[in-house]
């Protein structure tokens, strides 16, 4: 036994994602370790897994009998798997947020990688031993020593647990609603939900959700051809049926009739050239160098709808894939990411890139799929150059060499995290590891989020213009106004005559037509008529929205839902009428208004909650299956479709009117995003924008595309009510569970604590006054609006905010910078 005992700091990735100092096991020596290792160490009666950060040094036995350190218990990686690199990233996201970097490791590595159920296998003269890190902790010392020496000289390996036939199997559904099923069937209602809902999932977590009669219900639904049970991870399929293509292997074929038709190539090394435009080649001639160059650096890519933003991503990316780094394309939703996908494989076929070097990923794919590439990209051949594609989660892989990193539709809330176990901006998280890599990060809108073209106006990155469409012209733009005409009835179809006047001419003509309508569902609003009540959620203080399909009621916010028609909650009356109109209202009143046989498709969350019914939704109306295609925010983006002469924007004035100072921008970017849908191809388009306030000062720009008219004017405005990006923000979120009774007293009597410290720190607070979402899940929620110039002191103010609670009533989180107001 040595004189010195060797310390080593360890974040636990898993609550309450602390850094505590263990001692290194004496069945193992010192060089067995290294920083970014997981190790397996016991915390209290329970054995966790944590990532070791730093090796403090060593302390002389006699210094350590003042307190008790305990020892670890096994390391979990033979080789490096969390690089110097990407413990930077993870650290650099706790710092900026003031949370525990384990908490942050934890959000970031995939579920497996996480869990301290790995299994250890070591390989004696006398045969195979397997135990699991709890057993091994149990092993008397003399065979711990021996089976340190196997591990040593690697006569040992780490191996996955055994899955059981519930973890193998999983089940998928196969049918969109309404299902043919009883309602007397609960139990498989109640299942089908579930796969609605969550997608693909294990017959065990079935089990542990609806009790052991769901193996029966799932038997039923599996001979009706409901619902289907395959392998966990079969080949070619993700998780939750919404994706195809697994980690590592090529792309798949035969998805890309939502593209542009292809220009002109020729082959040139294995590769291909596109026919630029002029303005294209000039931005190009300058964005070269810069992704080449390893000087790294932003640059921002301002270019109308059709435009040709696509073709200059892609043509960058095939040069930096030649020169032998990596590129790494991101988009807001997984739709887009499919798409720049497609045109990946169909532009760049890549002679030089192997298939086990291009990868999709997205936040919906399997446990299993993510840790597979997270394991692929940190491995130690990992250096060579990769196409990546994906979501914003796809930043937080541990892809080696970047030479480009792109952020198509850059504007998107999409790309800020605001809920779940941390809060980031992929903006941010990619501008650190463009820094990091010296590669360029290139930020691509048709509307910019207005504090990038403001920074690259201030010279803080440069800006590229692409004014004009690639082959054609940007479509008329006209204003319908709504009145009481529109108002509404259980039988109204939210459409105005001269929207269905224009729909039913392009019908006739054999064109194509979108329309948008950002809410989905039926109705957002089911009223009773005998106590004159809306049904609302009771976790929030939110109307349940209408879903015809499912026959349910649904919030859209906790997930919460009841089946419909059921007896009023207040008053027990079976008397309702719908109000307001949805997606899935739409989609129905249409056919009766359109010629027989007009071909309608819905695209949202709902009827494209599968992934494979996404790309059949897309590639349907692009083989002009049907004339008309119905949707959300989901169909304003990115797609392109050149037989589409019409552009039909129902309520417009949706949004213009919340309680956010981002919302006539967020509002202008959407319409003008979505009337971009018309007029790609040959023939002229046409935009209807239905509004009920024809005089808004958001119109005047919408009509010409002015998004620099846009800019000016709202710059303006922003800059005379102390708003971004002439002031930093920052939310406190405080929140407590609403049967808490002292909750309202003890947030009202923190806020006043913290104004008297905003202003010793120089910032302006606001609050708490009552979140605009007042309840939800049932906690109540008060805001407290920060604004300053420092993010460091807002941090403090935060940090003097968590040491002011007492007890464990208020929970409070902070956002800088905050996207979402609600």
């Amino acid at each position: 036994m040595s004189a010195e005992e060797v310390i080593v700091r360890v974040a636990l990735l898993s609550p309450p994602f602390t850094e505590l100092s263990y001692l290194l096991p004496e069945y193992l020596p010192p060089e067995a370790f290294f920083v970014g290792q997981r190790l397996v160490v016991p915390l209290g009666k329970h054995l966790r897994v944590g990532v070791l950060l730093a090796f403090e040094g060593g302390a002389p036995k006699s210094e350590t009998k003042n307190f008790t350190l305990k020892s670890l218990i096994w390391p979990l990686d033979k080789s490096l798997l969390l690089s110097a690199s990407y413990l930077d990233l993870a650290r650099q996201i706790a710092k900026r947020h003031l949370d525990e970097c384990g908490r942050i490791l934890s959000s970031m590595l995939p579920l497996g990688l996480r869990m301290p159920k790995a299994g250890l296998r070591f390989f004696r003269q006398d045969g195979v031993l397997d135990l699991n890190p709890a057993q091994l902790a149990k092993v008397p010392p003399a065979e711990q020593k021996e089976l340190g020496l196997l591990w040593l000289s690697g006569q040992a390996e780490i191996r996955r647990p055994g899955q059981s036939p519930l973890d193998a199997e999983f089940c998928v559904l196969c049918s969109d609603p309404p299902w043919p099923v009883r309602p007397a069937a609960k139990l498989q209602q109640a299942l089908l939900e579930l796969l609605f809902e969550n997608g693909a999932i294990s017959r065990r977590a079935l089990e542990k959700k609806l009790g052991k009669g769901a193996g029966a219900a799932l038997a039923v639904l599996v001979r009706r051809g409901l619902a289907r049970i395959r392998p966990a991870d079969p080949e070619g399929a993700d998780d939750k049926g919404r994706g195809r293509g697994r980690a590592g292997e090529k792309f798949p074929k035969g998805a890309g009739a939502n593209m542009p038709p292809p220009e002109t190539a020729n082959a040139r090394s294995g590769s291909v050239s596109f026919a630029l435009s002029p303005a294209q080649e000039q931005i190009l001639a300058k964005l070269r160098p810069a992704a080449l160059g390893g000087g790294g650096g932003a640059h921002l890519l301002f270019g109308v709808t059709g435009s040709g933003k696509t073709a200059v991503y892609l043509d960058l990316a095939l040069r930096v894939l030649e020169s032998g780094r990596s590129v790494l394309l991101l988009a807001p939703e997984v739709a887009l990411a499919m798409k720049l996908k497609d045109e990946a494989e169909a532009f760049l076929p890549f002679s030089l890139l192997p298939e086990d070097r291009r990868h999709f990923y997205h936040g919906y794919q399997s446990p299993a799929v993510k840790e597979r590439l997270f394991r692929l990209l940190a491995g130690e051949d990992a250096g060579a150059s990769r196409l990546l594609i994906g979501t914003r989660s796809a930043l937080l892989l541990p892809i080696k060499n970047l030479g480009l990193i792109v952020m198509d539709e850059e504007h998107d809330a999409s790309f800020k995290q605001d809920e779940g176990q941390i809060n980031y901006s992929a903006k941010e998280v990619a501008w650190f590891r463009a820094h990091q890599e010296g590669a360029l990060l290139l930020l691509g809108s048709a509307t910019p989020d207005l504090k990038s073209f403001y920074a690259a106006g201030e010279g803080a990155m440069p800006l590229h213009v692409l004014k004009d469409r690639v082959g054609g012209h940007l479509p008329e733009v006209r204003f319908v106004k709504v009145g009481k005409s529109l108002a509404a009835g259980a039988d109204s179809l939210p459409l105005a005559p001269e929207s269905l006047e224009a729909l039913n001419d392009v019908v006739r003509r054999g064109e194509q037509a979108v329309i948008l309508l950002n809410r989905r569902g039926y109705a957002p609003v089911m009223y009773c008529l005998d106590c004159g009540k809306a049904l609302r959620c009771p976790h929030c203080d939110i109307a349940l929205a209408y879903h015809k399909g499912r026959e349910r009621m649904i919030c859209h916010y906790c997930g919460w839902s009841s089946v419909f028609p059921s007896p009023c909650p207040v008053c027990g009356g079976l008397n309702f009428l719908p109000l307001g109109e949805g997606t899935e209202k739409l989609e129905e009143g249409l056919a009766s208004q359109l010629p027989p046989g007009t071909g309608i498709l819905r695209l949202d969350r709902d009827s494209a909650r599968r992934m494979e019914r996404l790309e059949e939704i897309l590639a349907a109306f692009a083989r002009k299956e049907a004339q008309v295609l119905v949707g959300t925010q989901m169909l304003s983006k990115g797609h392109h479709f050149p037989d589409v002469t019409l552009a039909v924007i129902a309520g417009a004035d949706q949004g213009l009117n919340l309680p956010d100072y981002r919302a006539a921008e967020r509002v202008f970017q959407l319409i003008l995003q979505a009337s971009g849908r018309s007029g790609r191809g040959d023939r002229a388009g046409l935009v209807l924008i239905e509004t009920r306030d024809p005089e808004h000062y958001c119109w005047d720009y919408v009509r010409n595309a002015d998004y620099e008219g846009f800019f000016a004017r709202e710059l303006a405005l922003r800059k005379e009510r102390r708003y971004p990006p002439f002031v930093r923000l920052g939310l406190i979120r405080i929140s407590y569970a609403a049967d808490y009774a002292r909750g309202a007293e003890e947030a009202t009597a923190l806020g006043r604590s913290l104004r008297a410290r905003a202003g010793e720190l120089g910032l302006t607070l606001l609050g708490p006054a009552p979140a605009p979402l007042s309840v939800l899940k049932g906690r109540m929620r008060r805001h407290c609006l920060i604004k300053g110039d420092d993010w460091q002191k807002m941090r403090e103010l935060y940090l003097f905010a968590r040491r002011s609670l007492r007890g464990e009533g208020l929970s409070l989180r902070l956002d800088l910078d905050p996207v979402n107001m609600l």
